[in-house]
């Protein structure tokens, strides 16, 4: 009774993470759209850049159509734009225009939306971004916006919708990249999942700690080095070798004797493999090394500080687990579970 009980938990377990693994836009944190803000004396530029995979599906074909030149497709893009995207300068709203729109100049599916907004001479500007509302909840715009005297950088989200712009000086939004990480790491499951069988059979207190230790140092070494495009790799290789590491632990996890004595220099080495995941949040929005430190900073830290909440987590429960005799079968099929996963992934990342 008590074995048929382990496998029938085993398999809920594997149903769960074989349904986790089904999408593709693993640490993402959902939908991103990429804009480039330009700020004159009494004119506003904003582009965004969208690709439709990750959007809603009535969204992503109306981005198909608006690209095979379908103008009611287009019109209907512009107008969310035009809706969604609010100027405000001086405590006077900015004018709208119709806008246009173009093909990104990166390879792939996506569209640039762009609009011209008339706004008042001098004052502040504040920026509102209200796109959630059509994108999606887990759907956050990273911009870039240039004045004639500097240039910042802003994360959206659906609790930081508000950016405010001097013309002479300005923030770079630091604490919406902090939150821009948390939200990363927390639905980056591939990361979690990667980083929770590491500790599935960590060991003890000394052991867990130099694993964590060591993938967080990894990662914020070359989530720094890719973000400032010192050292960089292809987007497929990083994905398909994080999917990788997924599948080699949760296999080293099976072994009737795991290399507990070296979990940490496993968790560094994949770690470093980790850190250019995380980067691609920040890479695809060209920010300037102006403010891009101060940005990268908050980023890690939102980074951390969601990985440190998982952990708070889930590190109890696995000490309670290892009080009792279901411990050994736990491991076993969770590790199953995810060995399969992590291969899947492998296999869909690198092929196809």
């Amino acid at each position: 009774m008590r074995r048929a009980r382990a496998r029938r938990g085993g398999l809920a377990l594997l149903v769960a993470a074989l349904a986790a693994a089904v999408p593709a836009g693993a640490h993402s944190g959902g939908s991103t759209g990429y804009a480039a803000v330009t700020i004159a004396d009494s004119a506003m530029r904003y582009q965004l850049t969208l690709w439709p995979p990750a959007l809603p599906p009535e969204v992503g074909e109306q981005i198909r159509r608006a690209r095979a030149g379908d103008a009611a497709a287009r019109e209907r893009l512009l107008g969310t734009i035009r809706e969604k995207v609010g100027v405000t300068a001086g405590g006077q709203r900015c004018v709208a225009a119709p806008g246009g729109t173009a093909a990104p100049t990166a390879a792939g599916d996506g569209i640039v939306l762009a609009v011209e907004f008339a706004c008042a001479s001098g004052g502040e500007l504040l920026i509102r971004d209200d796109l959630f509302d059509t994108l999606g909840a887990d759907y956050h715009t990273l911009a870039r916006v240039d004045t004639p005297s500097h240039t910042l950088q802003f994360a959206f989200n659906p609790d930081a919708r508000e950016m405010r712009v001097s013309r002479a000086a300005g923030t770079g939004g630091f604490a919406s990249f902090v939150w821009l990480g948390v939200e990363h790491i927390l639905t980056g499951w591939d990361h979690l999942l990667f980083l929770l069988v590491l500790l599935l059979r960590g060991g003890g207190w000394l052991s867990l700690a130099k694993i964590v230790t060591a993938f967080t140092l990894a990662h914020s070494v070359t989530l720094t080095l890719a973000a400032l495009d010192v050292v960089t790799l292809p987007g497929r290789l990083v994905e398909a070798v994080i999917a990788l590491s997924i599948a080699a632990v949760a296999a080293e996890n099976l072994a009737s004797r795991p290399l507990v004595a070296r979990r940490w220099l496993v968790s560094f080495c994949f770690g470093l493999v980790h850190g250019f995941g995380f980067s691609s949040a920040l890479r695809e929005l060209g920010l300037p090394r102006q403010g891009l430190l101060l940005s990268l900073l908050g980023f890690n830290l939102g980074v951390e500080a969601g990985q440190a909440l998982v952990i708070g987590v889930a590190l109890p429960a696995l000490m309670l687990l290892r009080r009792t005799r279901w411990e050994p079968r736990v491991t076993w099929s969770s590790s199953l579970a995810v060995l399969l996963v992590g291969l899947a992934l492998f296999l869909e990342r690198a092929f196809l």
